[in-house]
């Protein structure tokens, strides 16, 4: 029988030399997830102050100069609106937020109105003109992608100042979960990049339980700050060594890391869910006993 040949130095390196450890469906990375919005559009909107390249070069400088800042605002209104739309994504995502604290896609909206009439103006129209078809560029692209959120979320007749530290842990968590990201992905790794994606998945239940019941918090501070620091350290510091040397007894050890995290950020979740459980159950018998103590007085003064 044909056997595949490999070693240490092959592409997938044979099972003898370096033992993988179990792997979880790479499917998982999914879980949770949304497909990008407007993703298309915003990427007709990068693509769209291109369009002045051919003629720009052949017109007087003057008009060549209006045109070129025209172009460059509307390729800043796109990169403000990209991350806008993020950023909201990211506020619909999590039960309790803070508001944005630049509202990019309104900016971008002005920037799309000060970029259109700039060309316009450059087209040798009259001010007026030019200043009105911005005006309706603009307003056309706020309709179209709406505004940013403009209130915080989920901090409404609760204690504000919980609240908004749970708010800050998430946004940090968060921070270092894109880090993990990015950094593994600039290995090229498709299954590394999976599986960092379903440790995500894992540890962003972890984050809307400690939304749902602030008092999670205690018992989830380590997991969104020390344990979720060592593994931004460590992705960070296996991609450094996957850029100077393919180590992949490294990437095994690696593996079993991330393995280790999302079994641990899974049961930490679970224990978390099962004692909130647990004061339900509690609040439910405390009140069924005051309750039936009551009926059985009203009996007795009835009698």
């Amino acid at each position: 029988m044909a056997k595949r040949y490999g070693g240490k130095f092959s592409p997938d390196p044979d099972s003898s030399e370096v033992e993988a450890p179990q792997t979880r469906p790479v499917e998982a990375s999914f879980r949770g997830r949304a497909p990008a919005r407007h993703a298309a559009r915003i990427n007709i909107l990068f693509l769209l102050p291109l369009l002045i390249l051919p003629t720009v070069f052949f017109r007087p400088v003057s008009e060549m100069i209006t045109d070129f800042a025209g172009g460059a605002v509307l390729l800043l209104a796109a990169w403000l609106l990209r991350d806008g739309v993020r950023a909201e994504d990211a506020y619909n995502e999590r039960k309790v937020a803070r508001r944005p604290a630049i509202p990019r896609k309104i900016f971008a909206s002005v920037l799309t109105g000060a970029g259109v009439g700039l060309l316009v103006f450059g087209g040798q129209w009259t001010v007026l003109n030019a200043g009105l078809v911005g005006v309706l560029a603009g307003a056309l692209h706020l309709f179209s992608f709406g505004l940013d959120p403009l209130k915080d979320k989920g901090m409404d007749g609760v204690n504000r100042f919980q609240t908004e530290r749970i708010a800050k842990k998430v946004e940090a968590a968060e921070a270092m979960l894109e880090a993990m990201h990015d950094a593994i992905g600039r290995t090229g790794d498709r299954q590394l990049v999976s599986r960092v994606e379903a440790f995500q998945a894992t540890a962003r239940d972890m984050f809307r339980t400690v939304e749902d019941d602030p008092r999670d918090l205690t018992q989830a501070r380590k997991y969104l700050t020390v344990y979720l620091q060592g593994a931004r350290d460590a992705t960070i510091k296996y991609v450094d060594l996957h850029g100077t040397a393919r180590d992949y007894s490294a990437r095994s050890d690696y593996l079993s890391l991330l393995n280790d995290l999302e079994t641990n950020f899974a049961a930490r979740t679970q224990k978390m869910l099962l004692s909130d459980r647990g004061d339900l159950d509690v609040e439910i018998e405390v009140l069924r006993d005051r309750l039936n103590r009551e009926t059985l007085h009203i009996d007795t003064q009835g009698q």
